[in-house]
């Protein structure tokens, strides 16, 4: 008789998921960074009819690789013309592509996620334009939640501005700023071995009033000094409202070679 696998045991008494993610749709928000999001269909139904009645319908999508909910990968950031790792990133990029730390390296991710929601810690829906999330932040949040990311961790922070996802104006916050991580809020996680962190804002970090996306200071810390992959545009709004703050984090990245990012659909797995 064989004894069956832990995991698939745990599957078999039943799973929920919960979205993590926003959907992907023509118009919707996205940093004036990247080229936005589109997608039309290219057949519909009845333009061509097989001989048994038969009919197919397909799209084209267009979009930049940091555009919706998205990973960035470690070729995303340089500092000083290196990637993570010391790697100069003018021979790493070559016709077109990365040769080193490309989209194609990605991880898929079956881990312990840990949701960090500091606009519940300051007892509000969302937390106000272009504030910036400290380490004390992190610790009252960790300590909210019972437990701290630690090793090999996916750590989520919530600030409720994805319920300003309807809105782009106020979603991207150009003149109000967007809240976000500290520096120290960003190097805090770092010392904890966390693999990816992710936010409900358009670029993870802090951005202030007026500053726009001039300087990306936490992003060198996690993906240039400490390897660690950024996950932004997250919807943490059901898991919040489920009081769900240790999870299985699920993720699987497209595997796109030589890219710098990925969009995705993030899952958090408990018992059902």
């Amino acid at each position: 008789m064989t004894t069956q696998d832990p995991l698939l045991a745990a599957v078999a008494g039943g799973v929920r998921l919960i979205e993590l993610g926003q959907p992907f749709f023509t118009g919707m928000p996205c940093s004036p960074n990247h080229p936005g999001f589109r997608m039309t269909l290219i057949r519909r139904h009845g333009d061509m009819e097989r001989p048994d009645g038969g009919s197919a319908a397909n799209e084209i999508i267009v979009t930049g690789g940091h555009v919706g909910t998205h990973i960035d990968a470690l070729s995303h950031v340089s500092q000083d013309g290196e990637l993570h790792g010391g790697v100069s990133a003018a021979e790493a990029q070559h016709g077109g592509v990365f040769t080193q730390h490309g989209a194609e390296n990605l991880p898929g991710l079956l881990c312990r996620g840990v949701l960090l929601d500091v606009a519940a810690v300051h007892e509000v829906d969302i937390l106000p334009p272009g504030y910036g999330i400290t380490v004390e932040d992190l610790e009252l949040a960790a300590k909210r939640a019972g437990t701290e990311p630690g090793e090999g961790d996916v750590a989520l922070i919530r600030t409720g501005w994805s319920r300003n996802f309807g809105d782009t104006t106020a979603y991207l916050g150009k003149e109000t700023g967007v809240p976000g991580a500290t520096p120290d809020a960003g190097r805090w996680l770092a010392e904890r071995g966390i693999v990816a962190t992710g936010a409900d804002t358009t670029a993870y970090e802090q951005i202030p009033q007026g500053a726009g996306h001039a300087v990306l200071p936490v992003h060198r810390i996690l993906l240039v000094d400490s390897g660690i992959f950024i996950l932004e545009h997250l919807n943490l709004e059901a898991l919040a409202e489920a009081g769900l703050h240790e999870f299985v984090f699920v993720l699987a990245p497209l595997r796109i070679k030589g890219g710098t990012g990925s969009p995705v659909r993030p899952l958090a797995a408990v018992t059902a």
